[in-house]
């Protein structure tokens, strides 16, 4: 689960991260107020949004009087800010932040995720703060410092003294950088995050450590024991299709593509869109029924998937496993009668109970196309549109 940047920053904040001074507004009248409040000669307007890139287009500007912040919240309020993270529809800007300004002398990067490989934590800490960590990763490599943390120990302070030394860090900023990396750990491991993302971490001429900016994504696994933190989930920035979706607990996030998937199991939707590619074609979503899919999720993933207008195909491929291929096939039936599948539908049933299945589907009057292996299924769904 993603939320904004000012509510990353209250989060920060209640562990002793040091985050600029703000208050986030709805209405231009509030900016002015704000701004006053702050105390600040420069104030910041940021549009908040689920999205990176906000500055680029135009989301965030300067104001050097609380009269041009109610001016620039009056223009950020409302609009349609397109980023390269929000597609060319771009996302309706409901609330700014409105934040001091701070006489920076120094950008920089920190970010915490779990490292898969190794099973343990890795910070990563970044001169090139400002630029999309991605691409320094990509172009310069060796400007990335990284820290893998033994979860059984912790972060110690001496791995965070060597991220900020080798930041470049001196005097008191070395000083703050260490607290503020040891609080950003323990931030992280106190919400059960997925991603920190303090980009750009800002050193000022005075040697202050503030995280400028902060991206937080939490594990949805474990938001059951972070209530208060599920309550920060703001569905206008998600997307309709998967919001409808986690109604039915379905794993589903919607693509540019046209060939709608309905597959059990992570690693095998992820197999079903690459085959999907490399036939030619192009999946419209991914979509996990899970391992105890029954008739009723099956039906409720078709109306996600045919919510969809581009989807132009459906492709059904099951491995049973867990699952049953007879209750999958059941679904069928079923969302056939309360569903209009008005597009090509490809089934590919396999593993626990086909047999049955495949008595089932052939005793309806679902039309449909069966396939037997996932390669001569994704050749008819991506055929049957052409």
């Amino acid at each position: 689960m993603n939320i904004h940047e000012y509510q990353a920053k209250d989060i920060l904040r209640n562990f002793g991260v040091v985050v600029p001074e703000g208050k986030v507004i709805t209405a231009p009248s509030e900016a002015i107020s704000a701004a006053k409040g702050l105390g600040t000669s420069v104030v910041v307007v940021k549009a908040q949004i689920h999205a990176g890139g906000r500055g680029k287009g135009g989301g965030v500007k300067l104001a050097k009087s609380p009269e041009e912040a109610g001016k620039i919240a009056s223009e950020i309020l409302g609009m349609n800010l397109v980023t390269h993270q929000t597609g060319p529809d771009g996302k309706k800007v409901n609330k700014v932040l409105v934040e001091q300004g701070l006489d920076i002398a120094t950008e920089l990067y920190v970010g915490i995720t779990l490292d898969r490989t190794v099973g343990q934590l890795a910070i990563m800490a970044s001169t090139e703060g400002g630029m999309e960590i991605e691409k320094v990763a990509a172009e310069t490599p060796e400007k990335i410092l990284k820290e893998w943390v033994d979860p059984a120990a912790g972060l110690r302070p001496a791995q965070a003294r060597k991220l900020a030394f080798g930041l470049g860090l001196s005097g008191d900023a070395f000083k703050n950088g260490v607290k503020f990396i040891m609080a950003l750990y323990k931030a992280y491991t106190a919400t059960d995050a997925s991603l920190f993302e303090i980009n750009p971490l800002v050193v000022t001429k005075d040697g202050r450590v503030l995280a400028l900016d902060a991206k937080i994504n939490f594990d949805d696994n474990a938001l059951y024991r972070h209530k208060d933190y599920f309550e920060l989930r703001d569905l206008d920035e998600e997307e309709p299709l998967e919001v409808e979706a986690s109604k039915y607990d379905l794993n589903y996030i919607k693509l540019d593509g046209n060939v709608g998937c309905m597959v059990n199991g992570a690693g095998l939707a992820m197999a079903t869109m690459d085959i999907i590619k490399l036939n030619g074609g192009e999946p419209a979503n991914f979509l996990d029924v899970g391992g105890n899919a029954s008739p009723e999720t099956v039906e409720n993933g078709f109306k996600i998937i045919l919510a969809d207008p581009n989807v132009k195909a459906v492709l059904i491929n099951i491995f049973g496993g867990i699952v049953r291929c007879d209750r999958v096939a059941k679904g069928i039936i079923q969302a056939a009668k309360n569903v209009q599948i008005n597009v090509p539908l490809i089934v590919r049933l396999a593993g626990t109970n086909a047999e049955e299945a495949a008595e089932l589907l052939a005793n309806s009057d679902v039309k449909m196309e069966v396939a037997t292996t996932l390669k001569e299924a994704a050749e008819k769904a991506v055929a049957s549109i052409a």
